[in-house]
């Protein structure tokens, strides 16, 4: 695999993708780029469709389980592609690698509403479009006006909500590349707005473990009932595989403790998928990327 002389100062080989993912597992990439514009980006994955190479684009490493074998492929990460949100009245447009918290923040301080109960997720704008993050009972494809993808060939287009595909923690983006995201937000007080981040932002960290820094959220919460409270009601707090283990007080978090691997958390995972099955009728969809 060669990459075009201009491009290649910003590609590294067998890159460890381990320390940059929330859990901490996982091998090396066999490529890994980190372009700092939007030209760099696009000649990039260009390069690689034109060759057969698998792209995969890494955000903020909250939801991504990676395999001890590692990734086959290009991982792009976005962390150098950061700019500022950029407000046109109610309107608010932010870069995909840009931190959901960030550009919470920015709105809730700019007076407009529609983002504030977002806050506290961690991850990236982008991430959280692609998976539709929800808190406080909305979702953040009720927030979107457009959303700017990259095509494999290197060109770019815009979707509107209705063709982003937004529903219940799902859209139709999974696979695509998003560049940007507009928010269409709401005029609101900001004292009124920062009060209530403020309040979300506390309810949300004094419900997350704190004894052990590598976690991750596996499972989506299905209509209806919180993860959480399925998973307690089941019986699984607490339930462990290894050197991986559901929270006993917060079991919609999994915990990889030292020693932990990529085979002890899927096996988990799907002890939870089974039992949950099994007890209740109801198929826990995942939260986690699987690499």
């Amino acid at each position: 695999m060669t990459f075009p002389e201009s491009l290649m100062h910003l590609v590294r080989t067998d890159e460890p993708l381990g320390p940059l993912v929330w859990l901490g597992i996982g091998g090396p990439a066999r490529y890994f780029a980190e372009p700092i514009d939007e030209a760099d980006l696009r000649g990039l994955v260009g390069s690689a469709h034109e060759q057969g190479l698998p792209v995969r684009i890494l955000g903020g490493g909250s939801n991504l389980l990676v395999r001890e074998a590692g990734v086959d492929g290009l991982v792009i990460s976005l962390s150098g592609l950061v700019s500022q949100p950029t407000l046109e009245g109610t309107e608010m447009t932010v870069g995909s690698g840009v931190k959901l918290s960030h550009a919470v923040i920015k709105s809730v301080g700019a007076g407009l509403g529609g983002l504030e109960h977002l806050v506290g997720i961690p991850g990236t704008v982008g991430g959280a479009v692609v998976g539709n993050a929800s808190g406080g009972g909305r979702d953040i494809g009720s927030a979107v006006a457009s959303v700017t993808v990259l095509e494999t060939d290197g060109s770019v287009r815009t979707l509107t909500q209705q063709e982003a595909g937004f529903s219940h923690r799902k859209t139709s983006l999974t696979g695509l590349l998003v560049l940007k995201v507009t928010f269409q937000l709401e005029t609101r007080d900001v004292a009124a707005l920062t009060k209530r981040m403020q309040k979300l932002w506390i309810s949300r960290n004094s419900s997350r473990p704190s004894e052990e820094p590598r976690i991750a959220m596996p499972f989506v919460d299905p209509d209806g009932m919180p993860a959480k409270e399925l998973l307690q009601t089941v019986g699984l707090a607490g339930l462990r595989e290894g050197d991986v283990s559901l929270d006993t007080n917060q079991p919609q978090y999994l915990l990889a403790h030292s020693g932990a691997t990529s085979d002890q958390c899927l096996r988990l995972i799907k002890r939870v998928r089974e039992q949950v099955l099994l007890q209740t009728g109801i198929d826990l969809q995942l939260n986690l990327q699987i690499w």
